[in-house]
C-alpha cells in the first residue's frame, strides 16, 4: 500500500475534517465554525493526508509571522489508518513549516491519558515542560505541555 498524499487543507475538506474531529475527539471536538476559522486564518497551516479522494488524517499549526513560538493545534488520523506512520508524517510537515516561518520552538498540549500520542511527540524530540490540570473538559484530564526546539 502506498503512503497517503499530504497536501494543504482547503475549506472544501471541512466536512471530512469535522468527521475525523468528532470521531477522534469524542468529548472535546472543536466546533465546525472554529475549524473553518482555523482553515481560513493567515497565521495557520492545515494539511490533510489523503488516499484517493478520502481524507484520512489532518493536522494544523499556528505560527503567526514574526512570533518565535509556533503551536501544533491538532493532529488526527482515522482509526482504521493508525499505526502506519501517518501522524508522524503530518507532524514532520508541521515542524518543517514552523522552522520555515522562523519559530524557535514549537509547543503543544497532549492528553495525559494518550500515551500513544505522547510517544509520537517524544520520538520527534518533544519534551514535557508543564502540566495543565483538568485542561480537557468535560473529562477532567490533564494536558501535558510539550516543547520542541527548532534545530539551527
Amino acid at each position: 500500500m502506498h503512503p497517503p498524499a499530504i497536501r494543504d487543507a482547503a475549506l472544501s475538506d471541512l466536512d471530512a475534517i469535522m468527521h475525523l474531529e468528532t470521531s477522534t475527539f469524542l468529548t472535546d471536538a472543536w466546533s465546525r465554525d472554529m475549524m473553518a476559522a482555523e482553515l481560513a486564518a493567515p497565521h495557520t497551516r492545515y494539511i490533510v493526508a489523503v488516499e484517493g479522494e478520502t481524507v484520512i488524517g489532518y493536522a494544523g499549526l499556528s505560527a503567526p509571522a514574526g512570533v518565535e513560538q509556533a503551536d501544533v493545534q491538532t493532529i488526527a488520523v482515522d482509526a482504521a489508518h493508525r499505526g502506519r506512520g501517518i501522524g508522524a508524517r503530518l507532524l514532520d510537515v508541521l515542524l518543517t513549516e514552523a522552522a520555515a516561518r522562523g519559530a524557535d520552538d514549537v509547543l503543544l498540549e497532549v492528553r495525559a491519558d494518550n500515551p500513544t500520542a505522547q510517544r509520537l511527540y517524544e520520538r520527534h524530540g518533544f519534551a514535557a515542560i508543564a502540566v495543565r490540570p483538568r485542561y480537557y473538559q468535560p473529562d477532567d484530564v490533564d494536558a501535558i505541555v510539550m516543547r520542541w526546539e527548532v534545530p539551527r
